[in-house]
């Protein structure tokens, strides 16, 4: 059996629809030619300007008007991997004792409220993450839409053909990226459904960002000046230094690049903050008449370009088979639609929770959970987020974080910043000021007493 054969075969063995098929192997053929996805300097170049968010308070009006057409997309398709954890990391507790998930559902029922709107809310879970997300919807009086993106096989990096791992058969197959968006919407029937209901604008970004909410000025100017694909951008840091950025694509046009996407003598110029300025948030704005167009034209397809990520079958197992993992990115989209744009956001906009050291950070007094479910940096900070480096051999992992602050987090009002080297336990009402280092070389926890003061 070929192994386009054993794709597809397995592929319908588990109900994925023609287009999904067709979508995998369009990328599977990419992949057997050779194609190695990179984009080079040859290809592109570097964005120097765009314009501020801040600049578009004009739309606001524009935006409360387009209320009524809009609605909110969240990717709920991921695992706390990063994390330790293998279950759905929106059902983390992030805030005052409230999930990502309880606090996203918070965020759209207040602006419902607010702005007297009947914006939905709608999941897009992965095979990973839909039983789970579903049973924790039941605890909610108004359940959002969920559907649900493909799956597609592992593909062994030696021969190509689909792995075959008996000890798991769940580590076979893994979810196409979040650019599977697109297909998903199709073939779930909702892109129809929304458009036959009178939505036209969807703002699309990861549940664990917290900081993506629907921002009227920037509605207002996506609608007023009928832009079929907006990507909100933020200025990179070091933090972004390895993260997806934007530029032109000589040829014209904008493009989002990854870091699978750069060849390796490129990787200290992928890096370079000040070359390429511009972080993307992976917040998102649609117009889905603009989107359906795009899909009618080509088929249905829409064909983003190949990210090809390379790991053992087995996470947890290093040693376990090489897999390709065949992604694509949704915001690769903005090189497909004309006259797509960008636009430079605040990093408020962009909050999201992908190691221990960020929830840390969120657990503590730093931030703030507003009654509108905004979560804030305090009033006392000023603006300046906390910086967290926690030893990931003893703090990495969700559960190792939660055993060493059984009894609270400790306070980072007036921290600057607080990196432990080594195996610590905080005592409750510990309080961290200024920039600070514990380090432990030895063998044994150590602990810090209750009501300390570091500094």
């Amino acid at each position: 059996m070929t192994a386009i054969q054993a794709i597809t075969e397995r592929m319908q063995r588990i109900g994925m629809p023609p287009l999904a098929i067709d979508s995998f192997l369009t990328q599977y053929d990419k992949l057997a030619k050779g194609f190695t996805g990179f984009l080079d300097r040859t290809m592109i170049q570097p964005v120097e300007s765009l314009p501020g968010a801040e600049s578009l308070e004009q739309h606001t009006g524009a935006g409360q008007a387009a209320l009524r057409k809009t609605l909110i997309i969240k990717l709920n398709g991921g695992l706390g991997t990063s994390m330790g954890l293998d279950r759905t990391k929106s059902l983390l507790v992030v805030k005052n004792g409230l999930t990502f998930l309880d606090v996203v559902i918070g965020q759209v029922q207040h602006l419902r409220r607010s702005a007297g709107s009947r914006t939905p809310l709608i999941l897009m879970n992965s095979f990973n993450t839909d039983e789970e997300t579903r049973a924790a919807l039941n605890s909610h009086e108004e359940e959002p839409l969920t559907f649900v993106q493909h799956q597609v096989p592992k593909i062994r990096q030696d021969n190509l053909q689909p792995v075959d791992w008996p000890a798991d058969r769940a580590r076979e197959w893994c979810p196409p990226g979040h650019g599977d968006i697109y297909p998903a919407l199709v073939t779930s029937g909702l892109l129809a459904r929304l458009l036959t209901d009178g939505y036209e604008y969807a703002f699309v970004s990861n549940i664990d960002n917290l900081g993506a909410t629907v921002s009227l000025p920037i509605l207002g100017y996506f609608a007023a000046e009928n832009i079929p694909f907006l990507m909100e951008v933020t200025p990179r840091t070091e933090a972004d230094r390895k993260g997806g950025h934007l530029a032109h694509l000589k040829g014209g046009g904008l493009i989002l690049r990854e870091s699978a996407q750069c060849p390796d003598t490129e990787k200290d110029e992928f890096q370079d903050i000040r070359k390429y300025k511009y972080f993307n948030t992976n917040n998102l704005w649609i117009n889905l008449k603009a989107l359906k167009g795009q899909l009618d034209r080509h088929g249905h397809f829409m064909e983003l370009p190949l990210i090809i990520n390379r790991k053992p079958v087995d996470p947890a197992d290093p040693k376990s088979t090489p897999v390709f993992q065949l992604e694509t990115a949704m915001g690769a989209a903005i090189s497909i639609f004309k006259d797509a744009r960008a636009v430079c956001v605040p990093r408020a906009r962009f909050a999201p929770v992908k190691t221990t050291n960020d929830l840390l950070a969120l657990w503590s007094d730093a931030y703030t959970l507003s009654d509108d479910m905004h979560v804030n940096l305090h009033p006392a900070r000023k603006g300046r987020p906390v910086v967290v480096h926690l030893d990931p051999a003893f703090f990495g992992a969700y559960d190792n974080l939660r055993a060493r602050v059984p009894d609270g987090v400790p306070s980072l009002l007036n921290c600057d910043g607080l990196t432990v080297k080594g195996d610590f336990k905080f005592g409750r009402n510990v309080a961290v000021k200024g920039s600070v280092v514990l380090e432990n070389a030895g063998p044994r926890q150590k602990l810090i007493e209750d009501g300390t003061i570091l500094k």
